[in-house]
């Protein structure tokens, strides 16, 4: 296996410290802050400890606090149902005394019913497209928090349908697709491929919602972060093989951002949704 994608298995696993009690680690991957896609997948780590044969199909979480890349961070998991189909857990994460991010999210035995769904988008294989990061030879001269950011090794691999220059941005339609996939191959357990959608779900949603206005994360009179995510999954799915993520951004307004995405299977199945809203302030 891939040692990028075995290191982020290794961090998605948790100490257990005592019952419905568990400890994790954190990882640098550029930000000034714990990724939030790093708490979302260590958040449900440790609801899914908790609960028998049931997979999560839905989450809905605030993140309070930033968190710090340089300390542990504690998973504190409320048993809150255990129902015939459903089971609920709250998940608390604390860091130095003080909660800095909060969960609800809730599992489901597998069972058969009404099915539907939207169509993917008609976008062109993620093989007809380049990689977006830049060169070698580019990050050299590029300031040190960019520099920071793209150098660091990613577990996953992007393909991005609508080329967008971060150094220069200028204002585009709020609408944005991605490929996405980890850079290995995984086994087969529902629940691991779920947690690491959770996980890189975190990229480039927020993002979409500075699309119009001409400016990226990485301007210094910028500042973002995340409020609150919510994610939905509507099917199996592997995150070994491309997914395409298709966001948008409905509305911007009172220094908050707001986007939504569909996220599809390769072969056209709508596997899950999320949405996600953040602070979006010019310094």
């Amino acid at each position: 296996m891939d040692h990028r994608l075995a290191d982020l298995l290794q961090l998605l696993e948790l100490e257990p410290l005592e019952v419905n009690l568990f400890r994790g680690e954190s990882r640098d991957i550029g930000a000034p802050q714990v990724f939030g896609g790093q708490v979302l997948g260590q958040a449900l780590t440790a609801a899914a400890a908790t609960v028998e044969g049931r997979v999560v199909h839905s989450l809905h979480a605030y993140f309070l606090r930033r968190g710090d890349i340089n300390a542990p961070i504690v998973y504190q998991v409320d048993c809150s149902l255990e129902g015939h189909s459903f089971s609920n857990r709250r998940v608390i994460a604390i860091q130095h005394g003080e909660q800095i991010f909060n969960m609800t999210t809730s599992f489901q035995v597998t069972e058969a019913g009404f099915d539907h769904q939207i169509d993917m988008p008609q976008v062109p294989p993620p093989e007809s497209l380049p990689d977006p990061a830049p060169p070698a030879e580019l990050l050299e001269t590029l300031p040190e928090k960019v520099r920071r950011f793209f150098s660091q090794p990613r577990p996953f691999e992007f393909r991005l349908v609508q080329p967008f220059d971060y150094l220069r941005p200028k204002p585009a339609p709020p609408v944005r697709q991605l490929w996405v996939r980890a850079v290995g191959k995984l086994g087969d357990d529902e629940m691991l491929h779920r947690r690491l959608l959770a996980y890189v779900s975190d990229f480039f949603l927020l993002d979409t919602a500075t699309l119009p206005h001409g400016t990226s994360f990485l301007k210094p009179s910028l500042i973002m972060a995340t409020i609150d995510h919510a994610m939905w999954f509507h099917r199996p799915l592997r995150v070994d093989d491309w997914l395409l993520y298709a966001m948008e951004s409905p509305s911007a307004s009172g220094a908050r951002g707001f986007s939504r995405a569909s996220i599809f299977a390769r072969d056209g199945r709508l596997v899950a949704s999320s949405a996600q809203e953040g602070l979006i302030r010019q310094r």
